[in-house]
């Protein structure tokens, strides 16, 4: 027996028809938010620190800045689906522009503008929409 044989994970294993695919345990979604969140934040600090250097020298690399940016919004999006397989049926906050807020941020993912707390005269269908188990949203 080979020391480098893989073994097969449910994400390897073949769709069988009928069948949903199980959901991940929560402690190991919680685990992996935890991880994401805190790679995110490295990303963030180390793009803003690249883009004081570029700054500095007076040359930009967009190509580089667009590869950063894309990571960072990868990590948004499987923390999105993580979030979305741990709370379900729970309430999203939605940006101004429309997009998904995460839980905790301070600006909008897409168009960064700063997310205000719900203020007292606003109405729900400004904010906040309700996810539907189904596909019709």
């Amino acid at each position: 027996m080979s020391v480098f044989r893989r073994r097969r994970t449910a994400s390897a294993a073949p769709a069988v028809e009928g069948m949903t695919p199980r959901r991940p345990h929560a402690g190991l979604l919680r685990r992996e938010r935890r991880a994401l969140l805190q790679a995110r934040e490295d990303r963030l600090r180390d793009l803003g620190g690249l883009m004081v250097e570029m700054y500095s020298r007076g040359a930009f690399r967009d190509d580089l800045l667009q590869e950063r940016c894309a990571q960072v919004a990868g990590i948004n999006a499987r923390l999105g689906e993580i979030d979305e397989l741990l709370h379900g049926r729970a309430v999203t906050r939605r940006c101004a522009c429309g997009a998904p807020v995460l839980r905790g941020a301070h600006f909008c993912p897409n168009c960064g503008r700063m997310v205000d707390v719900r203020s007292p005269d606003a109405s729900p269908e400004d904010t906040v929409i309700h996810r539907s188990q189904g596909g019709d949203g």
